[in-house]
């Protein structure tokens, strides 16, 4: 698949904004809050290092505030977001050092189950990820990051899965909440259309995988991260000075 060209335009936050979910279910309202709320925090609502705003949510998603507390210790344990200590919460901000290091890991980590995925997946597992691949490249033309986002995690997530390795599928998902929100903003970065520049790796990344070439997709993986980590890098330095 050919990439087209396509104009450059900003996601509206408005148009994904959250609907109140106050008189669900306890299960369902736990599991509801707590999607919308780290997509409100992935997709960079708060500033990197900002204070949760605690009663703005509460007003936000219609809840009080045991709930909203309850997802905000999830979200810790993710790496998203840090607790403080009869303070409330805080957008967890990557150093320098820490977010080189994270990066390095997370493309080991996706670079190994690219190679053993080539050896293990099957004809239905590819299919699964060749359909997300084309939604994810839909939502890329509509200018839709929320979609492109979310196809794109499930992407890397089902590569990891058809690694068949329990070791590291648990290392990865321990990982990969700490880098969620960085991900998400590389694609923000204009001045190098990072989002542009991730789709075709992506195309590339579907080619290997449907060749079977493990150590080829492994490489672009690894690549793949280290692109993202640049971007990153000068997305989060931005979004905090500001």
């Amino acid at each position: 698949m050919m990439l087209d060209s396509v104009p450059d335009s900003t996601v509206d936050p408005e148009a994904a904004s959250p609907p109140r979910i106050a008189g669900a279910g306890v299960a369902s309202l736990h599991g509801t809050l707590l999607a919308q709320l780290r997509d409100y925090v992935v997709e960079g609502n708060l500033a990197p290092g900002a204070r949760v705003p605690e009663r703005l949510l509460c007003e936000r998603f219609g809840i009080s505030r045991t709930p909203l507390r309850e997802a905000l210790k999830v979200l810790a344990s993710e790496g998203l977001i840090d607790l403080l200590p009869n303070r409330g919460a805080r957008v967890r901000q990557l150093g320098p050092d820490e977010m080189v290091a994270l990066f390095d890991v997370m493309g080991g980590l996706e670079a190994l189950a690219g190679r053993l995925a080539c050896e293990k997946i099957t004809e239905a597992g590819f299919a699964e990820i060749e359909r997300l691949h084309h939604e994810m490249y839909a939502a890329y033309l509509r200018r839709d990051l929320h979609g492109y986002f979310a196809g794109n995690q499930a992407i890397h997530d089902r590569i990891v899965e058809a690694a068949d390795n329990e070791p590291l599928r648990t290392t990865y998902a321990n990982f990969a909440g700490r880098l969620r929100r960085v991900r998400y903003a590389a694609n923000l970065d204009k001045d190098r259309d990072r989002w542009g520049e991730a789709m075709r790796e992506h195309e590339e990344i579907l080619d290997a995988l449907r060749r079977r070439a493990g150590p080829e997709l492994s490489d672009i993986l690894f690549r793949h991260l280290r692109n993202k980590r640049r971007a990153a890098a000068v997305r989060e330095t931005a979004t905090a000075g500001a």
